[in-house]
């Protein structure tokens, strides 16, 4: 296989968000941080946002007039199309390791670029990365593509609950389900709190199954019959394919503690390559629930990701 590479055009940074970068010639970029002297800078998953040489001449050529920084990305790179890449990708440039972690972004307000062309290749164009190995990357400098060897499953938890959203409840279960994924070998790379509002929880499935792209999301909370639980309405709203065995073994598992268990409405979908599946609120059902299924969900991931073939017997 060939190897895949680019060449860095321009390295924009700003010292205030919100605003246009500006070029440098070169810029230290650290693990702890992102880009040294730039505002978007942190201790997160969107440390340093790049954008395709291509796509920017692209745009271009539709009239945009748009310079280097303009989008505020902070790289601009030639020879790879990012879009083809999936998240957990790692770009390596001298000493310097960066890794995919996010396609596109939510615009909540469009900037002067769209109000000029009606449209901003940013959101869905855009990637962001981390700094993975500090290092310093220079204008000119060749990147290169390289296999990310210590990657492990990625997993999101999201919990659904009016009270804990306002604080008028601790988050017991979301708590237990980071700590067991990560006991089975899980990284847990966002645990996000929402109240029960099927248009918010819809939007966040979307984010983190199309843009993060992780492995596996887990939800507590909103399964019940109470006209706020609509939990599994989100879920199957945003799921592209059911995954009924998964909900249907975590309702007979639980019947075999308590009838109550037929109650539940959680449903698990598949989302492209993401598995979502619903689980209860309370920590005890989660517990249980969880320690049941989630041995066996790891295949149904590898299948999903075109790691391994799904089993077959042999009759011959």
């Amino acid at each position: 296989m060939s190897e895949i590479s680019g060449i860095i055009k321009a390295i924009c940074v700003s010292d205030v968000r919100g605003v246009q970068k500006k070029e440098v010639e070169s810029a230290k970029f650290e693990t702890s941080w992102g880009i040294l002297g730039d505002a978007h800078g942190g201790n997160w998953h969107r440390q340093v946002s790049i954008l395709s040489h291509d796509k920017i001449q692209k745009f271009n050529e539709l009239g945009a007039g748009v310079s280097f920084g303009d989008f505020g990305e902070n790289l601009v790179i030639e020879g790879i199309d990012f879009r083809l890449l999936p998240i957990g990708s790692q770009l390596k440039c001298g000493d310097c390791i960066l890794e995919i972690t996010q396609i596109g972004k939510e615009c909540n307000t469009h900037c002067q670029i769209y109000h000029k062309m009606g449209d901003c290749i940013m959101p869905r164009e855009g990637m962001f990365a981390r700094v993975v190995q500090d290092g310093f990357i220079s204008v000119g400098s060749v990147v290169i593509l390289i296999e990310n060897i210590t990657k492990q499953w990625q997993a999101a938890i999201l919990v659904l609950s009016d009270k804990a959203s306002k604080g008028e409840r601790e988050d017991e279960s979301g708590s237990l389900i980071a700590k067991m994924l990560k006991n089975s070998g899980y990284t847990v790379i966002d645990q996000i709190l929402l109240p029960d509002e099927q248009s918010k929880i819809e939007e966040t499935l979307i984010h983190l199954a199309d843009r993060r792209q992780v492995d596996l999301i887990i939800t507590t909370g909103g399964t019940g019959f109470s006209h706020r639980d609509v939990t599994p309405e989100a879920t199957l709203a945003v799921g592209e394919r059911i995954a009924p065995g998964i909900a249907e073994a975590i309702r007979s598992h639980s019947m075999s503690i308590t009838k109550r268990a037929m109650l539940s409405r959680g449903a698990s979908v598949i989302r492209k390559r993401t598995l979502i599946v619903n689980l209860p609120g309370s920590p005890k059902a989660v517990r249980e629930s969880l320690e049941f299924v989630l041995p066996h969900l790891e295949h149904g991931i590898e299948i999903l990701r075109n790691n391994v073939q799904e089993c077959a017997t042999n009759d011959d």
